[in-house]
């Protein structure tokens, strides 16, 4: 107890670190789309990375091929992440970090679903697996650390109720985190910020978009390559723990009307 509470005073006193984080739905190199495929909208993607510089980047619908180009193209991160299907090429819900900045710990991966140990498990009916991929990073020179999860929720109108259980199974694996731990997580929760599914979440934790003590760029975070915002904030940065949010944004960047995905990436610059 003891050594705990020395181990507390002296985290305490370290001089605050910022942490740029940034959920990004990249889209998947669809076949199907035309001007906005892969291939014609990589380097738009990396560039509106770059524009942000985050420490730590949670993706969602990020394919292997697109996660290999984006560190072929900023080799100052690292990723790692699974195909939510074992032995099928699938979306990974990828993690990128900045190897100066953080050191990776640990990290590992569960399913939402009722067996969630289970890779490629599914439950609730829904029509793909879901998983969250989750990571314990250390801030390289202040022995700060914190526990991060990245994750999709089902997407479908009919999986409201598949969203709702993923959401307390989340819930679930957090509150059996030590308390005093800080932690992060990212995601499209395909859900509304204030609905039911988030307000399963929010009892435990915050969200940077309400606590930042500034923020910009739409509300609406899905605009399907339009750049015109839909009605809901679907894509949440959350936390708990000794964090004050500076800044938050709805990065609505783009090249000459052209964007990098057909979600807009959202971003929180966090004192720590």
């Amino acid at each position: 107890m003891v050594r705990l509470l020395v181990l507390l005073a002296l985290a305490a006193s370290l001089p605050a670190q910022s942490l740029r984080v940034l959920s990004f739905n990249v889209r998947y190199p669809a076949k199907e789309d035309g001007p906005n495929a892969w291939e014609l909208r990589k380097d738009l993607l990396v560039a509106a990375i770059r524009a942000k510089d985050p420490d730590l980047v949670g993706t969602q619908e990020l394919y292997a091929e697109q996660g290999d180009y984006i560190v072929a193209k900023l080799p100052e991160y690292e990723w790692f992440g699974l195909n939510r299907r074992p032995g099928v090429t699938d979306e990974h819900m990828g993690v990128f970090f900045k190897r100066a900045r953080m050191r990776l710990l640990d990290a590992g991966n569960f399913w939402l679903s009722e067996t969630p140990d289970q890779p490629g498990s599914m439950s609730w009916n829904v029509s793909l697996p879901r998983l969250v991929t989750w990571g314990i990073f250390e801030i390289a020179g202040s022995g700060r650390r914190f526990h991060y999860f990245n994750t999709h929720f089902a997407h479908r109108r009919e999986d409201e109720e598949a969203r709702k259980n993923s959401a307390r199974l989340i819930a679930r694996r957090i509150a059996g985190l030590p308390q005093n731990e800080t932690f992060l997580m990212t995601g499209d929760f395909n859900a509304p910020a204030g609905g039911e599914v988030y307000r399963i979440l929010v009892p435990g934790l915050q969200d940077a978009w309400e606590r930042a003590a500034q923020r910009s760029g739409p509300e609406g975070t899905f605009h399907g390559f339009s750049g015109k915002p839909g009605p809901a904030r679907i894509d949440w940065i959350l936390f708990r723990g000794p964090l004050k949010v500076r800044e938050a944004e709805t990065v609505a960047w783009n090249e000459s009307g052209r964007f990098p995905s057909d979600h807009f990436p959202v971003f929180a610059i966090f004192d720590f």
